[in-house]
Parts: structure tokens; C-alpha cells; sequence
């Protein structure tokens, strides 16, 4: 075991780790992408795979610096996250499920080197590295890049589970009614619908009320004058 004296061993220490999660990391992304069914999210993932050929070549290019070898190390937490994602490849699931369990396997990934680099940077500048840390930094910026694009890639996503299409099937008014109508579209309809019903009773004749009413007020219907909901 390496003996670690100051900022700088420990630096090295660190960047081994980090070139160790790199490499292993460029073996898992080309199955993530394959596994992909959005295409936005399989570009997302092509395209973090050649950042992360970048990474290394960064990682290499430092170790010259520093005349050190970045190998020799084994990143164990990244050997954890590339085994839930291969995981996540296997799972049973409707394809914008597993899209989004691949975005979270993913960003579990990305946090993790985030974690990493800063740490590693900030060991760079203790140790007087200030050309290390600033190659470090832009490892960093896109990293954080990346996992911003993946929450994005997530929140615009369009989900059409089995279990709404089985709701369609058995609903025959939906194939009436737009795909993706909202709660607040339904509400609206059902709050139509008593209205309709109430200007049905009030549209009945007087005399229909009976006798007992005569000489009083005409009363306002149920639900007359009050503000619906969402008005």
C-alpha cells in the first residue's frame, strides 16, 4: 500500500482512482447507449463516451506531468455503479421505464465523478499544480454538463406506459379526446357537466314549484352563484 505523506501522494492516489473509473466507464456507455430507446438519450450517451476517451487522455497526459503512472488502481465504487446500470439493462420493463432508470443509473455515475474531480483539483492547488487543477476543471464542467443534459433528457420525456394504453383500451370515450389530456381538462368537463344539469331545473315553469312558494322570492338553485372551481 502506497504511503500516503502529503497533498501530493494523495493527488496521485486520487487520480488513479479517477483513471481507473474512466476506463471502466468507457466499457459500460456503449452498452447503456445500445440499451437506450430514445435516440436523444443514446446521442447523450455516444456523446459522453467520447468525452470520456477525452477524460482519459487528460488523465494520461497529467500522470506524464507529474511522472507518474495512473495504473495499477481499482476505482470499487465505479465497478458498483457500472453493475447496477448492467442491471438496469436486464430489468423487465417498458422502454421509457428503463430510459429512465438508465438517466438514473447514469447520474449516479456523473455525481460520483463530479465528487471526484473536485475533490482532485482542490488536492491539485494544496499541492502548487495550478496547470493540473485548471486540466481537472474542465473535466469537471463537463461533467456537470452532462448530468444537466440527462435531468433535462428525463423531464421532457414522453411516457406512455402499458398501463395507460390499457386504460385507453377500456375507456371508449378517450380515443375521442386528445392524447395526454390533463386532470384540470377532465375537471373542467365534469364541472360543464353540473352546470348543464342546473340550468335544466331552473328552466322548469313556476307553477311546478308549487303553491307554497307563491308570494316568495324565486330561491337561486343549488350551486347558482357560487365560483366553480378554477374560474
Amino acid at each position: 500500500m502506497t504511503k500516503i505523506s502529503n497533498p501530493r501522494d494523495l493527488l496521485v492516489e486520487e487520480l488513479k482512482d479517477l483513471y481507473s473509473a474512466e476506463n471502466q466507464l468507457l466499457k459500460a456507455l456503449p452498452k447503456m447507449a445500445e440499451a437506450a430507446s430514445s435516440d436523444e438519450l443514446r446521442e447523450a450517451f455516444e456523446t459522453h463516451l467520447e468525452q470520456t476517451k477525452g477524460h482519459i487522455d487528460r488523465l494520461d497526459k497529467i500522470g506524464e506531468q507529474l511522472g507518474e503512472s495512473m495504473t495499477g488502481k481499482k476505482c470499487k465504487a465505479m465497478a458498483g455503479l457500472v453493475a447496477e446500470g448492467a442491471d438496469v439493462i436486464e430489468e423487465d420493463a417498458e422502454p421509457a421505464m428503463r430510459d429512465l432508470a438508465l438517466i438514473g443509473a447514469a447520474q449516479k455515475v456523473e455525481h460520483y465523478e463530479i465528487a471526484g474531480y473536485g475533490t482532485t483539483r482542490t488536492l491539485a492547488e494544496l499541492a502548487g499544480e495550478d496547470d493540473i487543477a485548471g486540466i481537472l476543471q474542465e473535466t469537471l464542467d463537463e461533467e456537470g454538463e452532462t448530468d444537466k443534459l440527462l435531468t433535462k433528457i428525463a423531464s421532457e420525456m414522453e411516457l406512455d406506459t402499458e398501463d395507460e394504453r390499457d386504460d385507453e383500451a377500456d375507456d371508449g370515450q378517450t380515443a375521442a379526446r386528445p392524447k395526454g389530456l390533463s386532470a384540470a381538462a377532465k375537471a373542467s368537463e365534469s364541472d360543464d357537466e353540473s352546470t348543464s344539469q342546473v340550468a335544466v331545473e331552473t328552466e322548469q315553469p313556476l307553477g311546478a314549484r308549487g303553491n307554497k312558494d307563491e308570494g316568495k322570492p324565486m330561491s337561486a338553485a343549488p350551486g347558482m352563484g357560487k365560483k366553480r372551481p378554477g374560474r
